[in-house]
């Protein structure tokens, strides 16, 4: 299992960073579970537009540009562990939506049959025999 780097991010669809502009790890978080913008969309408190997005590169008269991309109801987002969904599966990054109320939080379980799996601890030590 891969232990990711905690850090602070930027919110931003540019991708995280640090103040200095350098790269820093991007978080991920222990469970995610990928739906269809349609299935997100039967929630009453549903946005009509979603913000922070992806970017998308395009060349436009041999310049690159960046475009938020737009989405259709096939495309896929995050519903993260702690109920705020992205696009994209890194836990901090493009967040789309993070109103989390008691109704969102039951529409994603009854409606979305979303649930954290409980995970086990197999009592077994981490170290090498030697």
């Amino acid at each position: 299992m891969f232990r990711w780097a905690k850090s602070l991010s930027l919110k931003n669809n540019k991708g995280t960073g640090n103040i200095r502009g350098e790269t820093m790890a991007k978080k991920m978080g222990r469970y995610c579970k990928a739906y269809y913008l349609s299935d997100f969309r039967g929630f009453s408190g549903w946005p009509p537009t979603l913000e922070y997005l992806k970017t998308e590169k395009r060349y436009i008269d041999n310049n690159e540009v960046e475009e938020q991309r737009q989405l259709s109801d096939g495309d896929i987002l995050y519903l993260q562990e702690n109920y705020v969904v992205t696009d994209g599966i890194f836990l901090e990054e493009n967040v789309v939506f993070n109103r989390v109320t008691p109704d969102w939080i039951g529409f994603c379980t009854k409606k979305l049959a979303f649930e954290l799996p409980v995970y086990e601890h197999s009592g077994r030590s981490n170290e090498s025999n030697t």
